[in-house]
Order: structure tokens, then C-alpha cells, then sequence
């Protein structure tokens, strides 16, 4: 870890769980946040810094054998997923041997191309050589198991045409306002939308051909359409997939495979393929012990322009993996691992157009050359995750040499199989390929473009007639909200039912809560597959997946002045009232402060309830974390606050009122997003330790004249606290309860600025 205060640091994120020494009762629940979790605030972290929060959830990687993971993916494809079927692998590795010893052919390959392929790539040279033949054998497998059939297993969907091709150039993704640019080795996809169309408008001219010439063989009108798509995908395989690959959007990336070589050669395939047990592989599991004993690495060297990033070798010592060397062989003008954001404003303001942008990524890039394999594929799972808001799961692979080691990602954490090595066990990579249909439908049903996108990563515009008959029409529209939330806490729509209860009693609440017109809670939760593979403690932080529509509002942080007071202040009210009837937010930032137009005037809405309790909740959940990190209150931007040992109190959801909405148009607030818990308390101790009365040259006087008096009530009451530890007979830290939360709020309300600006005009 880095000192403490240090900005920028690339430390490893606080282990929220970590239990300390004598460590008592949990009284509030721990911050969380892994892969799934930063593929949503990617636009706020930046990719440099999301590394260390992927790092953390490696470091908690869960492991299992690789013939249980192969056995649950395929009962989760299988016809009957609820049904337990545990002859299922062993099927499917009786289905594929003929594929394996070059016994199946299909009117696009042979599957004796596959040993062909396979003797190419054992033998010696650079790591980027080796892409070819792989890429060949996989896509020559994926061609021939469409035909396979198994007892017990769905049928390929012929809807979803999945290819393995080379990756040639960078893969961008916007994050609300900020650009990733990425470069995995291999990856596995489906076909674009692009080429869909466009084999849309060829069926559409092949349906207008049907009627002038009044074909009356539809027998063999179907198979000439089936022969035409044949030869389209023999075409694509052959040239889009090494030669001219087609750059995929990560919406359309099913899995990445990322390749690291270390011997000069590799022993060759045997002359057949039979059933055996599984062979434990050298070492059986990644290493990851060095990630959570290692010091921040210092930057390294600039690497050439020509230096290719994936021409690396890879080695296993006995610290575990260590970060990639250049090797002698090959160049390319690939570069690795390019985690580089770029400022959409920033870039507006400097006329640079993508190739600028792209050529001052690749330079950033070179700094973060080195990082460990395993971060690289999570930083790839969080794109894939970013693109595809309903995703259940992903696979990625990391291949060394001839050992291919699964890597499982969903929103509860990351598990790794034990190595297969593919050249002498191929059919058991082989049945990894088998197509699972639910991730094609999932995918291709739920996703969304990000230039929909609304306020945050997992709100989307969305139209319904059904909704819009029931409800009318809304102004603004309506919006979808998707999001893995844990499985054994109250869920969010419960959690509205009980505020529009309360809503029915209390003006202040009325109208200012966010209207649930439609949710939905999907039945597979991610603690499954866990459970599956006894996966100790497997519902820990299990999670389901939501979707709920809401009316779309409009965000406080478009608001100046007294119009930002008023609708602040009525989300305020709308909070202190809920927190008396038992609903505690426990997640205030601008973010989740909205407003909306009503005969004329603007009215506050308290928004995002899915990091809400009620007084009944019998505790804290798993891993969930507490908040918005620069807005939570200091107290729990301590090392106790992240163990869970500080109780949440109201005074904490207000202290995150008054600093939330003026501190979000100051510049620090972009640097404390990327520091780690501890750090950015520290941050912002010394930032409100030195307010001047005098307000900044982009914040009005009013609103910093707010929010600096509101400071001098905070510090006085922390102030207050403090000696009160020394003063009190039993020397302890005395924590206050929430019985008086008016008088506690009126030390605010009675302020002369406060009672000015609640005046009507």
C-alpha cells in the first residue's frame, strides 16, 4: 500500500471484509466494489484506476476443478438446466472425440484441420505467431459441435454465429463522458449488427428473386440460402478471423483469450484422441498470492513505438506471475493492455480527432505495459460487462503455452478452473466450446447502445405501450434501471413499496419519491454455479438481477442558486421524514438527487433506493457497500468505518446532503473518485479543514456561502464528538443516537443564508 494521502495511488483498494484484532460488532455494512461493480462507474474512475479495484477481486479469486466448472456450464445449457444431470460431461466427452481425431467434416471444414493446426502451433517461435493456429482449430470446432448432438443438451441457436478471431487494432468504449481503448490477443464473437443487416437485405432481394421467377422447389430454394450462408461464414472464418479481422464491439466480445509463451517448444498432439481423467496441469491454478503481497511497481521504461506489447514472454516464479518482459522475436505495432481514458470535454477543447486520441492513448499505454495477465482479462471482463448490463456471466481464457486456464467472472466475483492443456486434453476444451444459448438471448435481448445512456451506466432510455396506456405519457419519457443487486438483502422495489406507504401520510414525501411503474426480478442468482461447484460460503454476496422503470427525472446538479436550494432542500425534507418512518437511504449524492416540473414548479425527488435499509433489517449483507465514496461522510471513510464497525446515522446521510451538491462542482471531487476509501477521507479532511470565505471563480456566492456554513456546523459537531471521548467517565467513543434528528437539522435550518433562501419569492 501506498501512504496514506497519496494522490493518485495505484495501491490495492481496502479489503472491505478484512476482520481486524478484536474486531466487535458489525454495525454497518462494508464498501464492495470488484469488476462487475467498476464496469459501471468506469466514466468516473478512469482505467488507470480501476485496475487496483480489479486486482482486489483477483486477489479473492475462488478456485475449482476444471471438470466441475465444465459439468455446471453444461447443465446450465442443457435442456433440462434445473434437472441434475451428472453424466453430462462425460456425453458430451464421448460427442466431440470424432471432431477431435479428424472424423467430422462439414460443408465448410474438415476436423482433421484441427490436428494440423494444433502441430503448427506447438512448434517453436514468437508468441504472435501462435495466434493463427489456434484461432483455426477453434473456429474449425465451433463449425463442426453445431452438428453435434447430445443427449440431453439444447440445440445450437442458428441465430448466433460465434467466431474466434485475432485482434488488430485498439476496441474503444465510451463511459459516459470518457473513452477506454483496449487490445486483447484473441477474441471469441458474434456476428455484428452490421453483418446482420446486411444479411437481412440479402434475404430481402432473395425473397423479391422468389417471386419473379415464381420458384416453386422450396426445398431447394432452402438449401441454396443455406449454402450461401455456408459459404458467408466460410469466408468470414477464413478472412475476417487472422487476415483482415473485423473490429468487434465489445457488446458483441463473448470471451477474450489472452496468450503469454514461455517454452520453446510444446509436446505434440498424440496420434488420437481417447476418454481419460482429468490430468492435473503445472501449476494446476494461476498463482495470485504475489498480487496481495507486492508492493506498487514503479513505472516502467517507455517501450519503443515498434515494441509490441503482446510480443511478451511469460514466466511463473515462485512469487507467481510476474509482469511481462519484451521478447527477442517478432513486432508488431500492437500494444498491450492500452488502459487509457480520455476526456470527452478535454478532448473538445483540443480539436483532436480519433487518431490523436488513439495515438496519445497508445503512448499513456506503454506505462501500463506490465501489468499481471490476470488483471489484463478483468479489465476485459469489465468492458464486456460495461457493454452488456444484463450479461449473467463471462468466461475468459489465459492461455500459457499449452495450458489453458478458464477464468469465470459474474457479479459475486471470479472463479479459476484448474488448467486444461488443450494439445494432449482436447477434448476437454472442446466441450468448452459447446454454444450456450441463454448467453446469446441474453445478450442480444437486453443490451444497449451507451449513447442511450442516461445519467449513469445502468439507466437506459426505454418505451412501452403497455406503460404508456397505463400511465399516459410521460414529458421526459420513461427510463429502465438495470442492476445486480445482493440477493439476501430487501430488494429495491420492497423497499419502495414500504416509502410510497409512507408517502401516503406525509406531504413531504408525496411527490418527491421516484414513481416504480414496472420491475422485475430475474430467478438465478449468481450464488448458483457456487453452490454447484461447493464453493465455500457460496450465497456470500449472491446476486439477482433487476430491472425496474421508472418516469425519467431530471438531475439537481442542471440547477443554480436558489433553484438548486429549493429542490435540495425538499429531498432533505423527503430523507428526514423517511428516516423517522424507518427507511434509511444510506447512498446521498448529487447523483441520486432529481427533480421534476409540476404546475409550474420544480420538485425534489430522492432517488436510488437499492442501498437502502429498513429499521426492521435484521443487519448488514455480504459485501454491499455503504455509498457514493466522495460524498460519504467522514466517519465512514475511516478504517473502522470500512470494517463496518461505525454505525450509518442519520447525521451521516446529512453530512452527505450538505457536501454532496456544492462540492460536486468542485475540481478535487474528480480526484477523490479515484482514490481508495482511506485516502480520499484524508483528501477530504484537508480540503474542508481550508475553506475560504471567499468563493471560487465557477461557484456562485450563494451556494458557497451554503456550503461553507454548513461546513462550520459539521466541523463544530465533529469537534464536539471528539472531546467528548476524553471527557466521558468510561473513555470511549461515545456514538450518538438518532432520537433528535429535528434539532440535529435545525442547527442547519436556523442559519441566516438557510432562512433567506427558504423564503417564497
Amino acid at each position: 500500500m501506498s501512504p496514506a494521502g497519496e494522490t493518485g495511488t495505484l495501491s490495492t483498494p481496502p479489503r472491505a471484509n478484512a476482520s481486524a484484532p478484536g474486531a466487535g460488532k458489525i454495525e454497518s455494512t462494508p464498501n464492495s466494489r470488484g469488476a462487475s461493480v467498476i464496469s459501471e462507474n468506469i466514466g468516473v474512475l478512469g482505467v488507470k484506476k480501476v485496475g487496483p479495484w480489479i486486482q482486489r477481486d483477483i486477489e479473492q479469486v475462488k478456485e475449482c476443478k476444471a471438470d466441475a466448472m465444465l459439468q455446471a456450464l453444461l447443465q446450465r445449457a442443457s435442456s433440462a438446466p434445473k434437472t441434475k444431470q451428472p453424466e453430462l460431461l462425460q456425453k458430451c466427452l464421448k460427442a466431440v472425440l470424432p471432431v477431435c481425431n479428424g472424423q467430422t467434416s462439414t460443408a465448410l471444414v474438415k476436423s482433421s484441420d484441427i490436428q494440423t493446426a494444433l502441430n503448427e502451433y506447438v512448434c517453436p517461435g514468437v508468441e504472435n505467431h501462435f495466434y493463427s493456429p489456434f484461432i483455426r482449430a477453434t473456429n474449425i470446432a465451433l463449425a463442426c459441435l453445431e452438428e453435434i448432438e447430445v443427449d440431453g443438451m439444447r440445440a445450437p441457436v442458428p441465430a448466433v454465429d460465434m467466431i474466434c478471431q485475432q485482434n488488430d487494432m485498439p476496441m474503444h468504449q465510451m463511459h459516459q463522458t470518457k473513452k477506454s481503448i483496449r487490445k486483447p490477443d484473441v477474441q471469441e464473437g458474434k456476428q455484428t449488427g452490421k453483418q446482420k443487416s446486411k444479411q437481412k437485405d440479402r434475404q430481402k432481394n432473395d425473397e423479391k428473386d422468389n417471386e419473379k421467377n415464381n420458384e416453386k422447389d422450396d426445398g431447394k430454394h432452402n438449401e441454396n440460402d443455406d449454402g450461401q450462408h455456408q459459404t458467408r461464414r466460410k469466408a468470414h472464418m477464413d478472412m475476417n478471423a487472422t487476415a483482415k479481422p473485423q473490429n468487434l464491439p465489445w457488446k458483441d466480445v463473448l470471451a477474450c483469450i489472452e496468450f503469454k509463451r514461455k517454452t520453446k517448444g510444446i509436446k505434440a498432439p498424440p496420434s488420437s484422441y481417447t476418454l481419460t481423467d482429468y490430468a492435473p496441469t503445472k501449476p494446476e491454478y494461476l498463482p495470485v498470492d504475489h498480487l496481495r503481497t507486492a508492493d506498487p511497481a514503479p513505472a516502467p521504461p517507455q517501450t519503443p513505438a515498434t515494441q509490441t506489447a503482446s510480443d511478451t514472454a511469460f514466466a511463473a516464479q515462485s512469487s507467481g506471475l510476474t509482469a511481462a518482459q519484451p521478447s527477442r522475436g517478432g513486432s508488431s505495432s500492437k500494444r498491450k493492455a492500452t488502459d487509457t481514458l480520455e476526456s470527452a470535454a478535454k478532448k473538445s477543447k483540443g480539436n483532436h480527432d480519433d487518431k490523436d486520441a488513439d495515438a496519445d492513448a497508445a503512448v499513456d499505454a506503454d506505462a501500463d505495459a506490465d501489468l499481471d495477465v490476470t488483471v489484463q482479462t478483468g479489465l476485459y471482463a469489465a468492458e464486456i460487462f460495461a457493454a452488456n448490463l444484463a450479461a449473467n456471466y463471462l468466461l475468459n481464457i489465459i492461455v500459457v503455452d499449452d495450458v489453458a486456464w478458464i477464468w469465470y467472472y459474474d457479479r459475486q466475483g471470479i472463479i479459476q478452473c484448474s488448467g486444461i492443456n488443450f494439445i494432449q486434453d482436447l477434448p476437454r476444451f472442446m466441450v468448452l466450446l459447446i454454444n450456450d444459448e441463454k448467453l446469446g438471448e441474453v445478450d442480444l435481448l437486453l443490451h444497449t447502445s451507451h449513447d442511450e445512456r442516461g445519467r449513469a451506466t445502468n439507466v437506459v432510455p426505454v418505451t412501452s405501450e403497455a406503460l404508456t396506456k397505463k400511465y399516459g405519457k410521460f414529458e421526459d419519457g420513461m427510463v429502465a434501471k438495470i442492476f445486480w443487486g445482493e440477493a439476501s438483502r430487501t430488494s429495491e422495489p420492497e423497499i419502495l413499496k414500504k416509502v410510497e406507504e409512507i408517502a401516503k401520510r406525509h406531504a413531504t414525501v408525496q411527490g418527491h419519491i421516484p414513481e416504480l411503474l414496472w420491475h422485475h426480478t430475474f430467478t438465478n442468482p449468481t450464488s448458483a454455479i457456487r453452490e454447484a461447484l461447493d464453493i465455500p460460503e457460496p450465497t456470500t454476496g449472491s446476486r439477482v438481477l433487476y430491472i425496474l422503470v421508472f418516469r425519467k427525472l431530471l438531475p439537481i446538479t442542471q440547477l443554480h442558486g436558489k433553484e438548486l436550494f429549493d429542490v435540495w432542500r425538499q429531498c432533505i425534507s423527503c430523507h428526514l421524514t423517511l428516516w423517522k418512518e424507518g427507511v434509511y437511504h444510506r447512498d446521498v449524492s448529487p447523483g441520486n438527487l432529481m427533480w421534476y416540473w409540476k404546475d409550474g414548479k420544480r420538485i425534489g425527488v430522492l432517488n436510488d433506493y437499492d442501498l437502502s435499509s429498513l429499521a426492521d433489517d435484521p443487519g448488514p449483507r455480504g459485501n454491499e457497500r455503504t455509498g457514493t465514496v466522495p460524498f460519504m461522510a467522514l466517519d465512514l471513510l475511516t478504517k473502522d468505518g470500512q470494517q463496518g464497525k461505525v454505525k450509518h446515522l442519520y447525521r451521516h446521510d446529512l453530512e452527505s446532503f450538505m457536501q454532496g451538491v456544492p462540492l460536486r462542482r468542485l475540481r478535487p471531487l474528480d480526484e477523490w473518485a479515484t482514490l481508495d476509501v482511506i485516502a480520499c477521507g484524508e483528501k477530504k479532511l484537508v480540503f474542508l479543514n481550508n475553506l475560504t470565505p471567499s468563493a471560487p471563480s465557477d461557484i456562485d456566492k450563494l451556494t458557497w456561502n451554503i456550503l461553507v456554513n454548513c461546513m462550520l456546523v459539521l466541523k463544530r459537531e465533529a469537534d464536539n464528538r471528539y472531546y467528548l471521548r476524553f471527557t466521558s467517565s468510561s473513555g470511549q467513543n461515545q456514538q450518538p443516537s438518532d432520537s433528535d434528528l429535528d434539532a440535529f437539522l435545525s442547527k442547519f435550518t436556523s442559519l441566516g443564508d438557510w432562512v433567506e433562501l427558504s423564503k417564497p419569492e
